[in-house]
């Protein structure tokens, strides 16, 4: 086996390392370097065997919203996201489960949507409130 090498731009903070991965094939482990910091390692090797994304959505929301001040909003779609990051290979299940779900008013930033969703230990929450 010959040695293959990744390039990657390490998203963990402002900086924006670029890193390169290297797997030789004399050994088992990777060698990462370009990082500045701890994070770059981590997020590198992460990003190679088993990448993981926040995932941001909508969910529908059940009935009108009518406002202190008068008037009725008609609003439809509730903003949630992960409360950790999701294995990437999971996602399309996570967002037809989060497609599916019909939330009831009144609803606060940081409510618990769906708990430990499909037994992965990731919330959906809600990141607006409504009511």
């Amino acid at each position: 086996m010959k040695d293959v090498k990744q390039n990657l731009t390490c998203i963990v903070c402002p900086i924006g390392c670029a890193i390169e991965v290297e797997k030789s094939s004399s050994q088992s482990n990777l060698s990462v370097t370009g990082n500045k910091c701890p994070k770059g390692e981590t997020y590198a090797i992460e990003e190679l065997t088993a990448p993981k994304r926040t995932v941001t959505a909508t969910c529908m929301v059940r009935e009108e919203f009518t406002r202190r001040h008068g008037g009725t909003e008609f609003i439809k779609r509730l903003p949630v996201k992960t409360s950790s990051p999701c294995p990437k290979g999971l996602i399309p299940d996570l967002l037809k489960d989060i497609y599916k779900v019909k939330v009831s008013l009144p609803v606060k930033s940081g409510d618990v949507i769906i708990e430990n969703w499909n037994s992965e230990g990731i919330n959906i929450i809600a990141t607006r409130t409504i009511g």
